[in-house]
């Protein structure tokens, strides 16, 4: 897989870590939430109910999910750079999902899931606040989806054997029209 790094790390990064994007360099604060995340899988300002993050947390865990949670309080002016955060804490802690979350948006990164299912554990996991928004996300990752890319190929060689049925036919049809007149 090929990595093109950040385009942008916002200077909200530095608010789970309690330091102020006004002093500390956005590089310092990732850092320190990407330290942040080693002990619980969580990394949240303190008016963060941490302890119900790092509970859903178990919990992904319990489920074969690495989950990796950071929390900002404010969005950033687009949600974009949430992904970044995220694809940075991704790297750091290979093999792991990871889920950030502002007051109304999310970003996500995972070798694990696919994109499709990612962007829907987004939208049932934003502007939910943090823990019900990161189980809304545990959930949307294990549940069970009708298999489309199943259901597609099925129906893709069903017609395609339709096709070729009806060539046959005609094929047929034909030759013994012409059987029958000579």
């Amino acid at each position: 897989m090929i990595s093109f790094g950040p385009t942008y790390i916002p200077p909200q990064v530095c608010t789970p870590v309690g330091q102020d994007p006004a002093t500390t360099p956005v590089d310092t604060c990732l850092n320190l939430v990407i330290e942040d995340v080693a002990d619980d899988g969580v990394s949240a300002p303190p008016d963060t109910d941490v302890a119900g993050l790092a509970a859903v947390v178990a919990d992904a865990a319990d489920q074969g999910i690495d989950l990796k949670v950071v929390v900002v309080s404010e969005n950033p002016p687009i949600d974009t750079p949430l992904r970044d955060i995220a694809t940075e804490v991704g790297e750091a802690y290979p093999g792991s999902t990871v889920l950030v979350l502002s007051p109304t948006e999310s970003g996500t990164f995972s070798t694990t899931y696919d994109r499709v299912t990612l962007e829907a554990g987004q939208d049932v996991a934003e502007g939910r606040g943090p823990v019900q928004g990161t189980t809304n996300f545990v959930s949307e990752l294990t549940t069970q989806h009708f298999p489309w890319t199943t259901f597609t190929i099925v129906l893709v060689l069903g017609v395609i054997a339709a096709a070729v049925g009806t060539r046959v036919l005609q094929v047929r049809a034909r030759r013994s029209a012409t059987s029958e007149s000579s």
